[in-house]
């Protein structure tokens, strides 16, 4: 499994800046996106943020590290943990199109076993 998210991206001098501007405003997007993740475990991310500064191999692309919380929750089960955790991205910024690509690792998913 290997998902990835889409944001607008205005046109910028300072793509950097840009960057880190949307990842700062789209907060509750990201968890979503970083959900998609942990949802076998029935977890939830929140309160996602950008960790250092990105890391562009080129003028449009490269990668970054976002940390969020890790919330496991079942009522049912009287679970309520949560914990700190990291995910590195790769995006890339299509200025034409004004779009910004967030691609996360590529977790390999088990397939149903033989009988």
């Amino acid at each position: 499994m290997q998902e990835y998210w889409t944001f607008e991206f205005p046109k910028t001098d300072d793509p950097s800046a840009q960057l880190s501007r949307i990842l700062m405003k789209e907060e509750k997007e990201l968890g979503i996106f970083l959900s998609y993740y942990y949802k076998k475990e029935g977890a939830l991310a929140e309160k996602v943020n950008l960790k250092g500064e990105p890391q562009f191999v080129d003028a449009y692309s490269g990668n970054l590290v976002l940390d969020f919380d890790l919330v496991h929750f079942n009522a049912c089960l009287a679970i309520h943990e949560q914990k700190r955790e990291e995910m590195s991205l790769t995006f890339e910024i299509d200025l034409e199109r004004g779009k910004l690509k967030l691609l996360g690792p590529y977790w390999p998913s088990r397939e149903m076993d033989e009988i």
